[in-house]
């Protein structure tokens, strides 16, 4: 059974810096892009940044040049750095990724979520 676990959310100050991340488990033959996503409270989920299985990155306007993606195949993990966080920062942030799985195919996943909270 494949899973995405999320750690490394929390609170920190205006101005300070945060790093997620994601590890897959279980049997997965490959995977493709792996991304971040957020939400905030009574808003939409939008996308943060993506990594492809190549390297090539995206990141959504409100980030670049803040938060750096990267990806680890080896360890099936995927990070985000987030440098210079705002208040406007604050939310709940979830891992996509999509794979091949053993047995049942390409698969879309997401993680469970975790919390930033950025205030002084």
């Amino acid at each position: 059974q494949v899973q995405l676990v999320e750690s490394g959310g929390g609170l920190v100050q205006p101005g300070g810096s945060l790093r997620l991340s994601c590890t897959v488990s279980g049997s997965i033959a490959s995977m493709n892009a792996m991304g971040w996503y957020r939400q905030a409270p009574g808003k939409q989920r939008d996308l943060v940044a993506t990594i492809s299985s190549g390297g090539s990155t995206n990141y959504a306007d409100s980030v670049m040049g803040r938060f750096t993606i990267s990806r680890d195949n080896s360890k099936k993990t995927v990070y985000l750095q987030m440098n210079s966080l705002k208040p406007e920062d604050t939310a709940v942030y979830y891992c996509n990724v999509d794979l091949w799985a053993y047995g049942s195919g390409r698969k879309n996943f997401w993680g469970q979520g975790t919390q930033v909270t950025v205030s002084s």
